[in-house]
């Protein structure tokens, strides 16, 4: 332990040194308190000159000021916290959209606590109970099902609620990809290398993201003339890679299609392991087509044409809708464009 001059410990010293105050910021960069409070609150931004912004910062850096959070929290009635529910921290979709969220938060002075509800229901009614405990402002819920009584619930008790692209029955805010229309540009672009045979590997049907991207496959098929047989459909019961193996492996037992478009790209590498598994090449035999262009989606073997998502916006939009529900307490819905990368995966049908 290190002592002082006086032989007290520095720890002990350190405790007696007062800690800076609004006051001593306002007085080092020459202006008011009431001015120095709003320069450092990010709820108030615009409101103070930038050049005065800018001393006030600086004076607060330079004296290492912290404000006392829990004195605005008792002000305001807030806790400037939102709460995050994402289903799988382990697909690799959703770190950009927890970063987007996370960023767009933290410029209006909130933070996020994120939970992984490993897409239990069960956990989600907890975790739901547990951030409601921590007076969270409001909730971004990444895990919900069509039909999800924990977040019915929580949206009738009024609390500030905002879905990211797994929508509920019940209407509420949200924040989506426009699913139908990359399945529509995902489709077309097969059938205009040359395919007829086409199979669609889909993820829960508790989802709505399955149930819009299976009608959007089964339309384009039926509008160009071809059939979406049921033996070229296959559920898998969650979106990840083994369940994509598994899902798909049924399918090849019954027949092999000339390629496949698959729920999201974890299931679309669980086609890639299928299809290794009984000899069959990627795109010689059959062409795989994934969904949401996650991170590293392009460095698979062969690179994966997927259909790509707004990850980081997706974020962002949800963070935006969900301080416009504090603030004002109207709901918003967002469609977010989405746009078809063709990489390797895909090529024409062949001879068979």
């Amino acid at each position: 332990m290190w002592l002082d001059r006086n032989g007290r410990p520095e720890s002990d010293y350190a405790c007696r040194v007062p800690k800076p105050t609004i006051q001593d910021v306002a007085r080092a960069a020459g202006v008011h308190p009431g001015t120095a409070s709003r320069a450092l609150n990010p709820e108030l931004a615009g409101r103070i000159t930038p050049e005065t912004t800018r001393r006030v910062k600086e004076a607060a850096t330079r004296l290492g000021y912290v404000p006392d959070q829990l004195g605005r929290n008792l002000r305001t009635r807030r806790s400037h916290t939102i709460g995050v529910l994402i289903p799988d921290l382990g697909n690799p979709v959703f770190p950009p959209i927890v970063r987007g969220i996370e960023d767009g938060l933290r410029d209006a002075g909130y933070e996020a606590l994120i939970a992984n509800t490993d897409d239990s229901p069960e956990r989600e009614d907890h975790l739901i109970k547990v951030l409601t405990a921590r007076h969270c402002d409001g909730f971004i819920i990444a895990s919900s099902r069509r039909d999800d009584p924990a977040v019915a619930a929580l949206v009738e008790s009024k609390v500030p609620v905002v879905l990211v692209n797994r929508l509920m029955d019940t209407a509420t805010a949200s924040v989506v990809s426009d699913d139908a229309t990359g399945m529509r540009a995902a489709v077309d672009h097969l059938i205009g290398l040359g395919h007829a045979a086409i199979a669609h590997v889909t993820g829960p049907a508790t989802l709505s993201m399955t149930q819009v991207r299976r009608a959007a496959f089964e339309e384009v098929m039926a509008a160009a003339g071809l059939a979406a047989y049921p033996d070229l459909i296959e559920r898998a019961d969650r979106y990840a890679v083994d369940e994509g193996a598994r899902a798909f492996g049924r399918l090849l037992d019954r027949h092999i299609p000339t390629a496949v478009i698959a729920g999201n790209d974890m299931i679309a590498i669980g086609c890639y392991s299928a299809l290794r598994e009984r000899g069959l090449r990627c795109p010689e035999d059959v062409s795989v087509v994934g969904f949401n262009d996650m991170p590293l989606s392009g460095f698979l073997d062969p690179a994966l044409t997927t259909v790509a998502i707004p990850q980081n916006d997706i974020g962002a939009a949800a963070a935006q809708l969900i301080l416009g529900m504090i603030n004002d307490g109207r709901p918003a819905h967002r469609l977010l464009p989405v746009a078809l990368v063709v990489r390797g995966s895909t090529g024409p049908p062949p001879n068979r």
